[in-house]
């Protein structure tokens, strides 16, 4: 069993995220899925992420590390979109890191320290025609991690949606989602921690 946080997109804690989680729970493992926007959920990216420009993306870091406060350190981090941010943070700079998935986006190294830790392997899931991850900087910076870190996949889906993995949105696909939780489940099973 790995014990595994999962940090949600612009639209919140969505009934797709919950079955994320879940399935992952299925396989064995331990989930926590906080909700950094106190229980409110947005009906698009552009209306989470214009609340987001409104509490400020710091908030958004901060409730990731409050999230992880009283858990062990031997965490794999998850994270889909805007959640990639604490989840690639907390990877990048918390020690005892087992490991980090990304879903949808990659953040520049540099934003979080001068490199990427020894030991902690990645995981990076996007779709190749996905304007955001291909056009605002998020495939480089998935290319420079992948270069730089030990143990470290870039896993490029057909197709142009952004949060993909989201049963619950119109943009799920959900033969590439398949696709995707077999490898989020043998990369845990590669990190049990029991």
């Amino acid at each position: 069993m790995a014990e595994v946080m999962v940090f949600h997109h612009a639209q919140g804690v969505t009934p797709g995220v919950a079955a994320f989680a879940d399935t992952l729970r299925e396989a064995g493992h331990r989930v926590h899925v906080p909700d950094l926007f106190g229980g409110r959920t947005f009906g698009s990216l552009a209306e989470g992420m214009s609340h987001v420009e409104e509490v400020g993306f710091g908030t958004v870091i901060e409730l990731g590390k409050q999230a992880v406060e009283n858990l062990p350190s031997e965490l794999v981090y998850v994270g889909f979109s805007l959640g990639v941010v604490p989840a690639q943070m907390l990877a990048q700079t918390r020690p005892g890191a087992q490991g980090a998935i990304l879903f949808y986006s990659c953040v520049p190294m540099r934003e979080f320290g001068p490199t990427w830790p020894d030991g902690v392997p990645v995981q990076i899931h996007a779709m190749s025609g996905d304007p955001i991850f291909t056009g605002d900087g998020d495939f480089e910076a998935a290319r420079e991690l992948v270069e730089v870190a030990g143990e470290a996949e870039l896993f490029m889906y057909s197709g142009n949606e952004h949060c993909f993995a989201d049963s619950s949105l119109p943009s799920y696909n959900a033969a590439a989602t398949e696709v995707a939780l077999r490898r989020v489940k043998e990369f845990l099973a590669s990190r049990r921690s029991d």
